[in-house]
């Protein structure tokens, strides 16, 4: 590994022990474990199905069902059919988990300051090199895809001349610069992995 690959990857690991720890300690104020947290903040904003909650944490279905049924013990969580698919269950919070959610911090506060005190420029370069890298990941199959922009049918990048916004959304219809990209969209709907490929090819291409 070349010396400043490590050290990006040293920064990662230090971040992600830092992350775990804040998150763990912020659950288990609340009676929960982590996943459980991150499960109820999920389905708190948006019901989902069980395979999807397991396909974005990265997790078997096995242990996300033991989460799930955890949530659902707690009074946090109910399994109701899904109104698009009768063989499916969905995953709802109720109305105590969607108010214990409230209190769940999404990331830790110190962290949250740290990329607040970025310049624009530099918060909007961040996004940019983490898409890539998160995309880069998923097409080698480490990690499951997600919501992102480089994966959608409405993402095109670099086809405006403004370079301060040179990227284009086709659901809402308007140009954005890299502060604006997604890595987790409600809105978004998986593109090819043609699309996929070539989106991320651009990306890294065009600085």
């Amino acid at each position: 590994m070349q010396p400043q690959t490590r050290q990006i990857a040293t920064a990662f690991e230090r971040l992600a022990l830092f992350w775990r720890a804040s998150q763990w300690l912020a659950a288990k104020d609340h009676g929960l474990n982590p996943s459980q947290g991150d499960v109820l903040q999920r389905i708190s904003r948006q019901p989902a199905r069980s395979t999807d909650l397991a396909q974005h944490l990265g997790v078997t279905r096995a242990s996300l069902s033991d989460t799930v049924s955890a949530l659902v013990a707690k009074g946090l969580a109910e399994r109701r059919p899904d109104p698009e698919d009768a063989r499916a269950r969905r995953v709802v919070a109720t109305g105590e988990g969607r108010a214990l959610a409230a209190f769940l911090p999404e990331a830790p506060e110190a962290l949250e300051a740290a990329i607040a005190g970025l310049r624009d420029t530099d918060r909007g370069a961040l996004l940019r090199s983490l898409s890539l890298i998160i995309r880069s990941l998923q097409e080698a199959g480490a990690i499951p895809v997600q919501q992102m922009c480089l994966t959608c049918r409405h993402f095109r990048p670099h086809v405006h001349a403004d370079p301060a916004r040179p990227h284009h959304c086709g659901f809402v219809d308007a140009a954005f610069g890299d502060g604006g990209l997604r890595l987790d969209c409600a809105d978004h709907e998986t593109t090819t992995d043609e699309a996929a490929a070539r989106n991320r090819a651009r990306m890294a291409a065009v600085g």
